[in-house]
């Protein structure tokens, strides 16, 4: 009997385990949802402001501007990684494989500097001692355009005062329901030839009356950070719904081992009893057996 009160309080232990990893699974869901509707929405403004920036340097020649500084006269460059990663964990392989990534560049340039959001990734290369910018303190939970412009600007700032030569963003892509990529793309310096091509790759139709005042450059310079702005909401939404998602098939993965689990647990449980029946019926006849 001991032994079926054992397996009793297993199965009661899972089965309310299951119902936590249920209710995640539909929590990221629903999230997963609102953030992907939140980047459709404000998606075709940014789009919006790229073309526009390529359309001024299709029609403008070389534009003399502070983000297009590619420091090539200087040596050791100072790098910068702006890492995206979760803020909690039971998401699966999801912040592992985001740090594994960013260690990969950081083997070669241990003194780059490290702009964290999220606590997981924070705390990992916190206690690994690199150099991560301890006022950089931002969660990826519910992303939002404001705290895209906060970032946006932090970014910007250390890159024009020269604090750092090289900007990337290390986040995760969500390629599909099932696949997941991390990946790291660099935002600053900006380079012509990129911008060019991402217009003419599109084929966008530009209207050519269009004419910038008070010039050019002036209309470029206040482009450029919405445009980042852009990357570092983009990467925000994508990172979250990544996690989301991960947290999604996690969970889902994990409710079907207790499903399994159960099964198993409950089969026990009915050869257990039928055992403890058959022992007690065996004691009966055995005692008749000997009044008889």
């Amino acid at each position: 009997m001991a032994n079926m009160r054992e397996i009793k309080t297993r199965m009661k232990s899972i089965k309310e385990t299951r119902q936590i990893t249920k209710a995640m699974k539909l929590i990221s869901g629903a999230k997963l949802k609102k953030a992907r509707q939140q980047l459709d929405q404000t998606k075709p403004y940014f789009d919006k402001v790229k073309t526009t920036i390529g359309h001024i340097l299709m029609h403008s020649g070389e534009l003399d501007s502070k983000y297009f500084d590619l420091r090539k006269e200087k040596e050791g460059k100072k790098k910068c990684y702006v890492i995206f990663t979760g803020d909690k964990g039971l998401a699966g392989g999801y912040n592992h494989n985001i740090i594994k990534i960013a260690e990969e560049k950081l083997k070669k340039y241990p003194d780059s500097l490290l702009l964290v959001a999220g606590h997981m990734g924070r705390g990992d290369f916190l206690r690994k001692k690199y150099n991560v910018d301890m006022d950089f303190d931002y969660p990826v939970q519910n992303p939002t355009i404001y705290r895209a412009r906060d970032i946006a600007e932090k970014i910007l700032e250390l890159f024009v005062c020269g604090e750092v030569d090289e900007v990337f963003v290390v986040y995760t892509k969500m390629v599909s329901s099932i696949t997941l990529e991390p990946v790291m793309m660099q935002i600053l310096p900006l380079t012509i030839e990129d911008l060019r091509e991402d217009v003419n790759a599109k084929e966008v139709k530009i209207d050519e009356s269009l004419s910038y005042e008070p010039s050019p450059e002036a209309v470029f310079d206040v482009l450029i950070p919405k445009y980042v702005k852009g990357i570092i909401y983009g990467a925000l939404v994508e990172a979250f719904t990544s996690e989301q998602n991960a947290r999604m098939s996690a969970m889902d993965n994990a409710t079907a081992n207790a499903d399994e689990m159960l099964k198993l647990l409950n089969l026990n449980y009915n050869r257990a009893r039928q055992a403890a029946i058959t022992q007690e019926i065996s004691e009966i006849v055995g005692g008749a057996a000997a009044l008889s």
